[in-house]
């Protein structure tokens, strides 16, 4: 594997190429391409890349995200303490198993993370966080006062928790700023999963949870920009906007110790969840590579394919390698690990992040990559909620907040799994421009 290298002429024009096809994609897609903002576009950008640049070649800022990202790992690490009091005799090396070690090692940090957001965000910390984050993209971006503190919010909190922050405004927001927190919600993480996410990429190793994290970090505050950049291109307003900035001030609990206990119940049944769809989409893979495999054997493509590519049989890694092959080379990753790279983007797509940053874990782990840009792209694009299901997702949950609005989820749901993705993919380009 190759070491990351300085700013080259080939990474920089190779990024153009892709940033220019995804802003292209979003100008194909859009619901009024004479509405489009494109300085509002271009600040976007130049958001997302002052920021790269910042966190990746700037010592000062990538010291102060080092710093952050030992404090997650610190705060992972608090996590076992719980974690060898109820499994003990399962992590003390007796049973060798992904899944368990999955299940056990990193599920509780899912939990535990939960419920210190709940705590952060009764004690008011975590709103001021993302209040001043929502200032600064409302005075560069020219933003409404909802969809700035929406977009915020989901740098930090989940698709279905952000919208809580502008509960009072979401009946009354306009197609385009539903748009936005949408797009936002598929482009970002939650606190709780990125603790998984560090687990699946850093393994055992502090000093690799460390550095996973900074770029875990820096993935979801540059997708944010991004999204809104996307979700602009898609559906531009033309409607007046409130340019009102007040949080709402909807508590979790009654006190403190509730509010702990209410994030550790949330915490549990995401836990679940997230072991429940890793089980199941598990599961359906190997029942449908099986399938393939048989369609393969019967018609001699094995064979083919064994002989020349670089997969042993017909399989849904090497249908969502070809298919995202080509995206991810545009993008600027190399040919060599295309194919990888454009499985990880199926699998993200068309299944889930989880199961993706899974695969992504092994693949490092088995030093399958050529260049270890690769992995931090992946990384990147990887870290969001952009998938087929949470289309379900947010029309359920955001739909619950706001009945109003729930034929214009229903409507945009597609067009915002495509902002997520192209939000999350041009965070990932800007980055390897720099790498």
């Amino acid at each position: 594997m190759t070491t990351l290298l300085a700013i080259s002429f080939t990474s920089i024009y190779r990024g153009a190429i892709g940033m220019a096809t995804l802003v292209l994609l979003a100008w194909i897609f859009s619901r009024n391409r004479n509405k489009i903002d494109w300085v509002l576009v271009a600040k976007g950008l130049l958001i997302q890349l002052v920021f790269a640049i910042l966190v990746l070649k700037v010592d000062f800022v990538a010291n102060g995200f080092d710093f952050v990202g030992r404090v997650f790992e610190k705060v992972i690490s608090f996590t076992q303490a719980g974690t060898m009091f109820l499994f003990g005799s399962y992590v003390s090396g007796e049973i060798e198993s992904p899944l368990i070690n999955f299940a056990i090692m990193v599920l509780p940090t899912v939990i535990f993370f939960s419920a210190l957001t709940s705590l952060f965000y009764y004690w008011g910390i975590l709103q001021k966080i993302v209040f001043a984050f929502a200032w600064l993209m409302k005075k560069a971006m020219k933003l409404s006062g909802a969809e700035s503190l929406a977009a915020a919010g989901n740098i930090f909190l989940g698709q279905t928790e952000a919208p809580l922050l502008v509960k009072p405004y979401l009946n009354k927001m306009t197609n385009s700023e539903m748009m936005c927190l949408m797009s936002g919600g598929m482009a970002t993480i939650a606190g709780g999963v990125l603790a998984a996410y560090i687990g699946f990429l850093g393994g055992d190793d502090p000093i690799e949870r460390v550095k996973f994290a900074k770029h875990l970090l820096a993935a979801s505050v540059m997708s944010a920009p991004a999204a809104i950049v996307a979700a602009k291109m898609l559906v531009p307003e033309t409607e007046d906007i409130d340019e009102n900035l007040v949080i709402s001030n909807d508590k979790i609990g009654a006190n403190a110790l509730e509010a702990i206990t209410n994030g550790t119940s949330d915490g549990i049944r995401l836990a679940v969840n997230v072991g429940g769809m890793l089980l199941v989409f598990t599961a359906l893979m190997t029942m449908g590579n099986y399938l393939l495999f048989k369609v393969g054997d019967w018609s001699s493509l094995n064979e083919i394919i064994a002989a020349n590519t670089s997969f042993k049989e017909l399989s849904f890694e090497l249908v969502f390698g070809y298919i995202g092959a080509p995206i991810v080379w545009l993008m600027g990753v190399c040919k060599e690990d295309m194919f990888l790279v454009g499985q990880l983007l199926g699998e993200k797509t068309i299944l889930n992040e989880f199961l993706a940053y899974g695969s992504l874990g092994e693949m490092k782990t088995a030093g399958l990559f050529h260049e270890e840009k690769s992995i931090v792209m992946a990384t990147y694009f990887l870290c969001g909620f952009a998938n087929f299901a949470s289309i379900g997702i947010q029309i359920g949950g955001i739909g619950a907040l706001a009945p109003d609005k729930k034929t214009t989820l229903a409507k945009f749901g597609f067009l915002a799994l495509l902002g997520g993705t192209l939000a999350s993919l041009l965070t990932a380009v800007i980055v390897g421009m720099l790498l």
